[in-house]
C-alpha cells in the first residue's frame, strides 16, 4: 500500500476523490489485520471492538475524511490535519504498530462515541509520520488554548 508523504498530498488525495468514494481514516495496525479473515467462507470480518465493555462492533472504527459544506472555502490541509490530529494519541494509547491510513467505504452505523462504523471497500494509503507532525504543527498555528485531540485519558 502506498504512503502519503505529507498533509499537502493528503488534502490532495481528497481533493481528487470521486465523489461517489467516502474516504475515512483509520488508527490500527492497517488493514492486513482489519481485514483479515475469520470465517470458514475467507470474508473479512472488519470489526471493532468497544474498549469500555469489549463488545463487537459491526464495523471498522473510522473517522470521515470528507469536507463538510459549512467548512466553506477555508484550507482542505486544515481540514485533513484536523481529522489525523482528533485520534493521534490512538497511537501511543493502543501499541506498537498502529498508525493511520484511508481507506475507502461504507458507513455501516455508528459506535458508542458516535463514531463511523464502516466497511472497507479499499484500503488507500498509509499516512506517514512526517504527515502527523505537519497536522500538529497547523493545528498549534491556529493558536486555540480549547482545542486538542479527543484523548479521553487526559
Amino acid at each position: 500500500m502506498p504512503t502519503v508523504d505529507d498533509l499537502d498530498e493528503l488534502a490532495d488525495l481528497l481533493e481528487r476523490t470521486h465523489r461517489d468514494d467516502e474516504l475515512y481514516l483509520r488508527w490500527s495496525r492497517g488493514p492486513q489485520v482489519d481485514l483479515a479473515t475469520d470465517d470458514d467462507k475467507g470474508d473479512p470480518e472488519q470489526s471493532s471492538r468497544d474498549s469500555l465493555t469489549g463488545i463487537k462492533l459491526p464495523g471498522l472504527s473510522a473517522n470521515p475524511l470528507s469536507v463538510e459544506p459549512w467548512w466553506g472555502d477555508r484550507s482542505i490541509r486544515l481540514w485533513v490535519a484536523r481529522r489525523l490530529y482528533d485520534y493521534s494519541h490512538l497511537r501511543h494509547l493502543r501499541g506498537p504498530g498502529v498508525r493511520p491510513w484511508v481507506l475507502i467505504g461504507e458507513q455501516c452505523g455508528r459506535g458508542p462515541d458516535n463514531e463511523p462504523l464502516v466497511i472497507c471497500h479499499r484500503p488507500v494509503a498509509w499516512v506517514s509520520d512526517r504527515a502527523l507532525r505537519e497536522c500538529e504543527q497547523a493545528v498549534q498555528e491556529q493558536g486555540s488554548d480549547e482545542w486538542g485531540p479527543l484523548n479521553r485519558a487526559d
